[in-house]
């Protein structure tokens, strides 16, 4: 299956270094081409000009937080389509209701494993792919 995920881009906004760097490796040892961004802000400006396929974007960053940042794409016509997927060191019921709320399509709680992250992906590209194919 990684081999059909070849070539897909992957946004990971986090203002953590670390976090950034481990999901940048992971999912580029799994074959997906990987944008960081360090806030929202950066953030924006990189999904119009790259058009990742899917983003992840931790809560709790400066500036513009993560439900700020997904609420920004959502409601983007060019962009709502884009499955965004909330990362959190909390595991609270009111992060997961309110990163719905905000329109994201799925929560990960962080430390993430590389099954996590490859298993979302796929899940959520595939899923976007069929949604495109049964519209045209």
């Amino acid at each position: 299956m990684a081999q059909a995920d070849q070539g897909v881009k992957v946004l990971v906004i986090d203002d953590s270094k670390t976090i950034r760097r481990s999901a940048e490796t992971l999912l580029s040892k799994a074959g997906y081409d990987v944008i960081t961004a360090t806030d929202g802000f950066d953030a924006l400006a990189k999904i119009a000009d790259s058009r990742p396929e899917i983003i992840f974007v931790d809560i709790m960053m400066p500036r513009l937080d993560g439900y700020q940042t997904c609420a920004l794409i959502k409601n983007n016509t060019e962009f709502k389509a884009t499955p965004v997927v909330m990362l959190s060191s909390k595991d609270g019921l009111f992060d997961r209701a309110k990163g719905r709320i905000v329109g994201s399509d799925r929560y990960i709680t962080k430390p993430f494993s590389k099954d996590e992250l490859v298993g979302t992906i796929e899940t959520l590209v595939a899923r976007a792919g069929t949604e495109d194919a049964a519209v045209h």
